[in-house]
């Protein structure tokens, strides 16, 4: 039964109940290369944890429901949903947030280099989830075209940028890599070698043009 403060009692160390109190488990997690250890409860998010008891700010949390990619960080290299884990599940795993994509000295990555090359954020509330993701496609498939580009960011949303310059960003990102020119110079054309998305090209529609039978990533349905 409940308590008047609306907790259920937890059986503490000693055996007996606490009312208010709730039974903490260990979890230990590779975050970001270093190994941290946690004692959260069995409801704990692994967004939560990542932000309250890690003090790691830079996942944000936007939808709640897995639906706007916010909060995606990176489980073992995988892309997932921060918010629809509970962190106990993460025992054990490694986990990259947005703030280990950079290099030890500071060097930004190439998918956090491409997104100030192109302007690829505005707010900037949804763009750690961006970065994450883009950054576990990248290592799939390091030359995607632009449909792929816009295939990768479809499960995340940005209600400001309209997707143009995170398209641009996606390629810039690939050239980079291919190149491995991030963190030593910058080239003053944003995709270099490669025709402009946004200027729509031969037997490929515009970023900003819906094609027949795709949902816009903007669309609720084109976020998984």
């Amino acid at each position: 039964m409940a308590n008047g403060a609306g907790f259920w009692p937890a059986r503490g160390p000693g055996g007996g109940n606490q009312p208010g109190a709730e039974q903490l488990f260990s979890v230990r997690l590779v975050v970001n290369g270093a190994s941290r250890n946690v004692s959260v409860p069995a409801r704990r998010l692994l967004s939560d944890c990542i932000r309250h008891d890690l003090r790691l700010t830079g996942t944000h949390v936007g939808c709640e429901h897995g639906v706007c990619g916010a909060c995606t960080v990176l489980l073992d290299g995988a892309p997932v949903r921060s918010c629809l884990m509970l962190a106990v599940t993460a025992d054990g795993a490694a986990i990259t947030t947005v703030e280990g994509l950079a290099r030890p000295d500071g060097t930004l990555s190439a998918v956090q280099q491409a997104f100030a090359d192109c302007h690829g954020l505005q707010c900037g509330f949804c763009t750690p989830g961006f970065l994450t993701t883009i950054t576990a496609a990248l290592a799939a498939k390091p030359d995607p075209t632009p449909d792929e580009a816009r295939e990768i960011i479809g499960g995340n949303l940005c209600r400001c940028t309209g997707y143009q310059n995170i398209v641009r960003a996606v390629l810039r990102a690939a050239e980079l890599l291919r190149a491995g020119e991030h963190g030593r110079e910058r080239s003053a054309a944003p995709h270099a070698g490669r025709a402009d998305p946004g200027q729509g090209e031969a037997g490929r529609a515009d970023p900003g043009q819906a094609d027949p039978g795709q949902a816009h990533p903007g669309q609720g349905e084109a976020a998984s």
